[in-house]
Formats: structure tokens, sequence, C-alpha cells
């Protein structure tokens, strides 16, 4: 494998590279030999890129400040669709595409697949997946599909990894999502929702609403809001209805921390962390998911369900 030359930088991406990004998929996919049916990239306009990558749902690449690669990322609660893949031929050959894989896998710690569409008239293409562990799964004329498995079980070291694991979930969650979060005290919990609340991209610092129960953050960048809303004190589902959050579900992000077991009727479609400690032992002082805190290392579990899965 050719080593990525100097020069190579890949980023996450909005609605704001819609147009670095058309160009790089225009170039490539225009470069490839003519297919029937054409390629659907080759229908995309700087518009209806600008919707899918939304928040940051795109990764471009970059060769001394240059657009070279970039791709799409399509989340579908257990998979992670990659869309509009795309390496300009001047830049191929040089390992960008196993680095934007790469980039791709990182961006995905929720999701228990990665999934691509190949036509295969492109042997060549194909080939490629194969070699990153994809296995041809279905055909869906033209296509083929083929998946890759993803590890959904991550360690954890302190905080600020944390709320790092939380921000990259964050970027992909859209208005109707719901997430519940489970562990003992002082697991992380609200660490984990401080970076979820950065991926969305809503307005104030996000702690622990024990005290009032629930939160509501406003997004900053025309997204949905984050409703935030921990069930510890809740007696049960009967309590957590009197709090109509029904109102929201559709339109914001809904988090609920001590959730199990109370929040799951809220929605059949939900994404469920479970957070533990690494090692045994006691909650340490300050450890309740406070800005500043200290965190000793965490196993975070995250499982997609929905009513194919549950």
């Amino acid at each position: 494998m050719s080593r990525p030359p100097a020069g190579l930088t890949l980023e996450r991406v909005g609605a704001e590279a819609a147009e670095s990004v058309y160009a790089v998929v225009q170039a490539a996919f225009g470069a490839r030999p003519a297919l029937d049916p054409p390629a659907d990239a080759l229908a995309e306009t700087p518009a209806s890129l600008a919707v899918s990558l939304g928040r940051g749902r795109g990764i471009l690449a970059r060769l001394d400040g240059e657009p070279v690669g970039a791709l799409l990322l399509d989340p579908r609660d257990r998979t992670l669709f990659l869309r509009r893949f795309s390496v300009l031929p001047k830049a191929q050959g040089q390992g960008l595409a196993g680095r934007l894989l790469a980039e791709a896998v990182a961006a995905a710690p929720a999701h228990e697949f990665l999934t691509v569409l190949a036509r295969p008239e492109l042997p060549a293409t194909v080939a490629f997946w194969e070699s990153q562990e994809f296995v041809g799964t279905a055909e869906h004329a033209p296509f083929l599909e083929l998946r890759r498995e993803l590890e959904t079980r991550h360690a954890v070291p302190d905080a600020e990894a944390m709320r790092d694991l939380g921000h990259r979930v964050g970027l992909l969650l859209a208005a109707g999502d719901l997430v519940i979060l489970s562990g003992e005290l002082g697991a992380g919990k609200t660490t984990f929702t401080q970076g979820l609340g950065a991926g969305l991209g809503v307005r104030g610092q996000v702690t622990s609403p024990t005290f009032v129960i629930a939160r509501v953050h406003p997004s900053l960048v025309a997204g949905p809001d984050l409703v935030h809303v921990d069930a510890y004190r809740l007696g049960g589902i009967d309590e957590l209805d009197d709090l109509d959050l029904d109102a929201a579900l559709d339109e914001a992000v809904t988090v609920v921390e001590w959730g199990e077991g109370i929040a799951e009727g809220l929605s059949q479609r939900r994404l469920e962390v479970r957070i533990s400690r690494a090692v045994g032992g006691e909650p340490a002082d300050g450890q309740g998911g406070e800005p500043g805190e200290e965190l000793d290392p965490r196993v975070v579990e995250l499982r997609w369900v929905s009513p194919a899965t549950s």
C-alpha cells in the first residue's frame, strides 16, 4: 500500500463544502468508463450535495490545499452507507482511498456495518472494496452491495475521548432520533452528551439536567434541537409521559440519561448507549459528567434498535 503523500489533509465537512465536493465528484466519476445506466453521481448538483452533506456528513481530502477526494456518509440505523466515494485520477495510487475509508470507519462508532454500492462493470473498484474486507451481500441491479463489519464497543480512556465519541455520534444524528444512555452514577453519560451536543451544534453548555429533569438546547446551525432528559428521579414511563416529550420527538434529537427500562416506549427506533468502567471500583468524587472532570477508562457499547432488530 502506498504511503499517503505529505500535504494531505482530511476533514469532516457539511453543506458549506458542497461546491468543493461537487467538483471532486464530477471530475472523478466523469473520468470513469461510460456506464449504462450512467452513474447517479453525475446527476448531483451543488444544491443536492449540500442537502446530503448536512452538518458534517462528508469527508473531504485536500492535497496541498486542493480538494482531491471526497465521500458522503449516509446513516441508516445499523448501517452507514458510503456514497460518492471519489478520488481524482491525478491523486490515485497514493493511498488516498485507504485514508478516506479509515476516516469513514472513525466516523461510524455507532454503526455495525459500512456498506457500499459498486458497479460490477468496474472490476478494479469491486476488487478495491474486497481488499478492504468488504464482502458482497446482495445485488440491486445495476449495483453490487458490499458490506464490512464494524466494532461498536469502544475503549474510552478519558473525558476528552468520551466527548469526542459523542461528537462523532452527534454529527450523524437527525431530527427524530432517540438516544438512551445507561451506566452507573458518574459513568460519563453527561460527558458523552456534551460531545453529542457539540456535534449537533446546539446552544448552551450541556450539564446534567437532574434538578430540572429536561432541558432544551436550540440548534445554532439550522439542525435539530437537543432535548436532554435525566430520568434518574422518575418513577416510570407514566412520569416520563408527563414531560410531554412526544411534542418534540419528531423535530429534535432526544437524549435520555438513566432511560433504560423507561424510555424505550418513546420510539421503536433508538440508539442505546451503555457505559461501563473498564476496571472495577467505585465512582471517584467529581466524576458526575460535569465540565473539567477526569474520567478513568470506560467501555462504551452502542447499538441501534429498530422494529427489524429488536
